[in-house]
């Protein structure tokens, strides 16, 4: 993590990625959230790209209900990686991470957030769904909360028809 005055919260050192990056990676997490539900689940996406913003470290689709994408993910890198690596790094998700996933991502350590559609995005395509009673706390408002400062990029409008036609045929058939 960087130096920084005892009244700021570290963030991430480096280059961010660039909007071109985001959206090539985020267009992956949607092919993962594809193999997902090919494989019977949910339709999350989720990949881990190092800090030179072009390597793909892991990649991880929805398991069930309480073992998400991102979180799976989180958990398998901050075994694999020292947390200073992983500050460097960035998590890519088709949709906004809940609030058990935000959590894994800070713990884990990963400095970068970055996601295509958010909660409520999902909660339009899911309505009241038994499977995904979807929370209405954005990812934002939990890192506001904690002693790092975890940059967050999204939603990207771009990428919104696409993520939500996704959504809606798998919800909608459910």
């Amino acid at each position: 993590m960087t130096a920084s005055p005892a009244h700021a919260r570290p963030t991430p050192a480096g280059p961010d990625p660039t909007h071109e990056q985001m959206i090539r990676h985020l267009r992956r997490t949607g092919e993962i959230a594809e193999r997902a539900v090919r494989f019977g689940h949910h339709p999350f996406g989720a990949i881990l790209v190092a800090p030179d913003h072009e390597t793909v470290l892991i990649e991880q689709g929805n398991v069930d209900t309480v073992n998400h994408a991102e979180s799976v993910l989180a958990r398998a890198a901050a075994a694999s990686f020292s947390e200073a690596f992983l500050w460097e790094c960035t998590l890519y998700t088709n949709v906004e991470p809940c609030c058990m996933c935000s959590g894994t991502l800070y713990w884990a350590n990963i400095g970068r957030l970055v996601y295509g559609a958010d909660e409520k995005d999902l909660l339009a395509a899911t309505g009241d769904h038994d499977e995904n009673p979807t929370m209405s706390l954005p990812c934002r408002t939990v890192f506001d909360h904690s002693q790092k400062a975890i940059k967050v990029f999204g939603p990207f409008p771009e990428l919104r028809d696409e993520i939500a036609r996704m959504q809606d045929a798998f919800w909608g058939d459910r």
